[in-house]
């Protein structure tokens, strides 16, 4: 039978473009408090319609409201507080690096900090993240040196990855937090894999993965998923939508048909959708999967929905494809400043005070900087010595690499 009509491909294009205009105006935004909180050892089923909904706790006034509110005392928010705003100072003195040839890549997470930092408040020290390239403030929450990080990113003679990383890359097996790899999707599984075997082991820990909008469209976040429905992997998987990937917009993954939290439901897995600018909504749903987690009831799918406010890299030029105001107009605002606000509204924290915090916490990274650049950087050296490209594959170094090395002389 012909068609009537000549078929037709649809093709997912952004609201906004360079030189519109942003609105946010039509974008659904439940009431702060609004969604339920069902019991952690709720059926995943019961969960399924906060796919759709938004977690969020903070409301526009800066008070904490609803059943998710984790009520956390003032002294830790006010950590949480001093871990975001040392992300993002640390974040642009890595970026002026960059730009001084110091270093030839850098990330921010500009805009994203409460999704690392709470999160990494909220698990356990011992739990192990296989973080992608956003969660810097998942060390900087677990206290690692500012300078081990930075030498990671010059290059230098102390950087523990020995110059083989792309930089912001990091890896610290103490610190819990599992190699960043390039090609992202592979975190999900890795961290359902690792999981399985802390729960085969009778050990007490348990995983946390995380991945962009855009690595949901890869086979192996669907392999991940279902691995873990199925063998009740104690992990928590993060899917980061920060509405871009590197110049394509989340509904080239699906982001135009449903939320990417909704992909829980086909896999029979319990799902969060999550005001990922909300310090405290963050807190209190990764608390809330941490502990069906430990509870052996399984996985947790959690979409932390916020904006990518800077660039995707150094490399990227955001102004070609998005508005240049675009991230001033999202709606759920600064987690900063939204946390920031609230403890104002606690009477626990002052302009003055945070004006302190920021100097302090400046003068600290310029004094990490100077010690790191004093290890060498990219441009200047000294750099971690050409032989060991042999090392760290072989427990025992076979002799034709022995032989290979002692050839190049060096």
């Amino acid at each position: 039978m012909k068609n009537e009509m000549p078929l037709a491909l649809h093709i997912p294009e952004p609201k906004f473009r360079p030189g519109d205009h942003p609105d946010f105006s039509d974008m659904r935004l439940p009431a702060a408090g609004a969604a339920p909180r069902p019991d952690t050892h709720a059926n995943a089923r019961d969960t399924h319609p906060l796919v759709y909904d938004l977690i969020r706790v903070l409301d526009e006034a800066g008070q904490a409201v609803g059943p998710w509110n984790p009520k956390l005392d003032p002294e830790t928010l006010k950590r949480g507080l001093r871990y975001m705003v040392l992300t993002r100072i640390y974040d642009d003195r890595m970026q002026r690096a960059q730009r001084q040839g110091k270093t030839s890549f850098y990330m921010t997470c500009t805009g994203e900090e409460a999704i690392g930092v709470a999160q990494a408040m909220a698990l356990d020290r011992a739990d192990m993240c296989f973080p992608t390239y956003r969660q810097q403030g998942l060390l900087i929450a677990r206290d690692w040196s500012l300078v081990d990080m930075m030498c990671q990113i010059y290059s230098n003679s102390r950087d523990r990855l020995k110059g083989r990383q792309l930089p912001v890359m990091y890896s610290s097996k103490e610190a819990g937090f599992f190699s960043i790899s390039g090609n992202l999707g592979t975190q999900f599984p890795q961290a359902v894999g690792w999981a399985m075997a802390s729960a085969y082991k009778g050990d007490h820990r348990i995983a946390a993965a995380w991945i962009g909008d855009g690595s949901t469209s890869e086979g192996d976040f669907h392999h991940a998923l279902t691995f873990a429905g199925v063998y009740r992997a104690p992990v928590i998987l993060n899917i980061v939508n920060n509405q871009w990937a590197i110049s394509s917009f989340q509904g080239f993954a699906g982001g135009e048909l449903t939320t990417f939290a909704a992909r829980a439901v086909g896999f029979g897995l319990p799902g969060l959708r999550v005001d990922g600018n909300d310090f405290l909504a963050v807190y209190a749903a990764t608390e809330w999967a941490a502990e069906r987690a430990r509870a052996n009831l399984g996985p947790t799918l959690i979409e932390l929905f916020t904006y990518r406010a800077s660039a995707h890299s150094t490399s990227d030029d955001p102004s070609r494809y998005r508005p240049a105001d675009e991230s001033k107009c999202w709606p759920l605002g600064d987690p900063v400043e939204r946390l920031r606000r609230h403890l104002t509204a606690l009477g626990a924290w002052t302009d003055a005070e945070h004006e302190a915090l920021v100097e302090e916490l400046t003068q600290s990274v310029r004094a990490a900087n100077k010690e790191a650049e004093s290890y060498g950087t990219l441009g200047t050296g000294p750099t971690v010595s050409a032989s060991t490209m042999f090392e760290d594959v072989f427990k025992e170094m076979p002799p034709h690499l022995r032989r290979q090395r002692q050839q190049t002389g060096v």
